[in-house]
């Protein structure tokens, strides 16, 4: 780049400026708030991992592995990703930490960035961010309804209303090699017509293809996996409908819902929202995983999680037009006019004790400062001259019309509470 040339961000990735950070944080704390009122305690995970738990955890017939990962070589000669998702990492760090040892299932969650080299549209990003949640250790279909649950009452918790839930059963490796078989039954015959990464999927992973995005009048009369469910799946899938109405959960029973990665076993379901419109730009989704930990070289265990899209989420807030109030930048203001900055960094901490407060240091007119005040929000204006300053007062002024009085600096902490 030519250096009288100013850098821009990387393609792919985009700023979060405080004027949208309301909603992101609304998203989030709820996100905590309910998960731990379910039982579920915060995990953080590393955003470098190795590259084998990306490849044999996801699985490599996921876009995510085939075409997105950020993976690289590093100075110790070992691959590298950045990660693409959250759960193959937590399940690292269930064993790891031994978690295993304790109480189960280990409830746990995390919210935090992801990257995926994906082609850059609205709603998409390289550096994307989700919210995270795992139950690890018990096999138990009631808790597959309960992430469903969590996951269904942070989205009401937030305030959307256009969201949508389709659920699904995948199978397992008892019943799935007979649904495997029937499916490629009906794609051999249209192999030809399909997209080239169906047709490579035909070969390693036909349940894939019913997840391609290219192919959909194709696969309209496909066999359903719901048609060829063992006793077992189709007793769990059951349970988990019957509990999830009991919670008031609304669904809808969805036989296309396959999800995009290979570690689903049984229970699968993504959200939808009604202003993205299908299950390619879901809001968020999840499943059983009972054959990850496995994969990854850890004793079997099973497992059920949940991911949500936060940049989607937050998009559909605004989309909703859901009001966030935002905090002011700060509560108090301190003003001065021909005050050293010795004093004015004095004053704003003692009404910092307080409340919020900010100093405005400039040189700038006593209007043009007052008008800073009020674009920030402030509620106060702690106003000073030289005179004032000597005699250690301040004119403390409410903002929008309230009233003005003069405070001393040693009042000051009570006169703001």
């Amino acid at each position: 780049m030519p250096p009288h040339q100013p850098i821009r961000a990387t393609r792919g990735v985009r700023d979060i400026l405080p004027a949208d950070r309301p909603r992101w944080r609304h998203a989030e704390q709820a996100a905590i708030r309910v998960a731990e009122s379910f039982g579920y305690q915060q995990i953080e995970t590393p955003i470098l991992e190795p590259v084998e738990l990306i490849e044999r955890g996801v699985g490599g017939e996921t876009d995510i592995v085939s075409k997105e990962l950020y993976k690289f070589n590093d100075r110790d000669k070992r691959w590298l990703v950045l990660r693409p998702e959250g759960t193959a990492g937590t399940v690292r760090a269930y064993f790891e930490g031994n978690l295993n040892q304790g109480p189960q299932p280990a409830r746990l969650y995390l919210i935090g960035p992801m990257f995926r080299h994906d082609k850059p549209q609205a709603g998409r990003y390289r550096q994307l961010y989700q919210f995270n949640l795992e139950a690890i250790g018990d096999g138990s279909p009631a808790l597959d309804a309960e992430v469903v649950e969590v996951a269904w009452t942070w989205y009401r918790e937030i305030g959307l209303k256009g969201v949508t839930l389709q659920l699904n059963s995948v199978g397992d490796a008892v019943c799935r090699p007979a649904y495997r078989a029937a499916l490629l039954a009906y794609l051999e015959p249209i192999r030809d017509r399909l997209s080239a990464d169906s047709r490579r999927r035909v070969e390693t992973n036909p349940l894939r293809v019913l997840d391609s995005k290219e192919d959909l009048e194709l696969l309209r009369d496909a066999p359903l996996i719901g048609d060829h469910l063992c006793e077992d799946c189709r007793h769990a899938f059951d349970e988990v409908q019957g509990l999830l109405r009991e919670a008031g959960v609304e669904f809808s029973v969805n036989p296309r819902i396959v999800r995009g990665l290979d570690y689903y076993t049984r229970t699968a379901f993504e959200f939808w929202h009604t202003g993205i419109g299908s299950q390619q730009n879901a809001l968020g989704g999840g499943g059983r995983y009972d054959g990850l930990a496995s994969d990854l070289g850890w004793p079997s265990t099973p497992g059920v999680g949940f991911a949500a899209g936060l940049d989607r989420t937050v998009a559909m807030l605004e989309e909703e037009s859901v009001g966030v109030p935002a905090p002011p930048a700060a509560d108090v203001v301190v003003i001065g006019d021909g005050v050293s900055a010795e004093h004015l960094a004095l004053v704003g901490r003692i009404c910092r004790a307080a409340r919020s407060t900010a100093v405005d240091y400039s040189e700038r007119s006593l209007t043009a400062k007052m008008r800073s005040a009020n674009r920030v929000g402030a509620r106060w204006v702690a106003l000073m001259n030289a005179a004032e300053a000597g005699r250690n007062v301040v004119q403390l002024k409410e903002m929008g019309g309230g009233g003005q009085q003069e405070v001393a600096w040693s009042r000051l902490d009570e006169a703001l509470r």
